[in-house]
């Protein structure tokens, strides 16, 4: 598999990168939405970022509108809704599909990497997280119903 960090991603005006500066990072990768009952796990990922990152970890978000349409916003405002609402620092990305042949790259290897209950690739719904070790090559995928504290030991073991 290629490491994550060298996936071709876009910031939220559109501007292709890769996720290079965080290569050797511990990352939670996310796909999220500002209008679904998860929304509230903002707050949870955040305080996970503001605990790790100075132990190289970090939280990165990235936004969909794939399911129930609950991320209908353009990318100034999400990150109007994240930083108001939730005072996110972790990086938020543009917005992207996850599932279905426009999927972003990042999230067809995460679900390569990772597949859900009984080896389903699909994403079921927003808030699916992704584990990934400093090498960008080890993925665990954790439900949208995993809350964020929950998966503090699991960073723990990676830092």
């Amino acid at each position: 598999m290629t490491a994550i960090t060298d996936i071709p991603v876009r910031q939220p005006g559109g501007a292709e990168t890769t996720l290079a500066d965080h290569a050797g990072e511990v990352l939670l990768i996310v796909n999220t939405a500002s209008k679904c009952g998860f929304t509230p796990q903002y707050a949870g990922l955040e305080a996970l970022h503001r605990k790790y990152r100075d132990r190289g970890f970090s939280v990165l978000a990235f936004p969909c509108n794939q399911f129930g349409a609950q991320e209908p916003g353009d990318a100034e405002e999400i990150a109007n809704f994240c930083s108001l609402t939730y005072d996110v620092t972790f990086p938020v990305y543009a917005k992207i599909d996850v599932n279905g042949p426009d999927a972003a790259p990042l999230f067809d290897a995460l679900k390569a990497a990772a597949p859900g209950v009984l080896g389903s690739k699909g994403i079921k719904w927003n808030f699916t997280k992704f584990l990934v070790d400093r090498t960008g090559t080890k993925v665990e995928r954790f439900a949208p119903t995993t809350s964020p504290d929950a998966i503090g030991p699991e960073i723990e073991k990676l830092l």
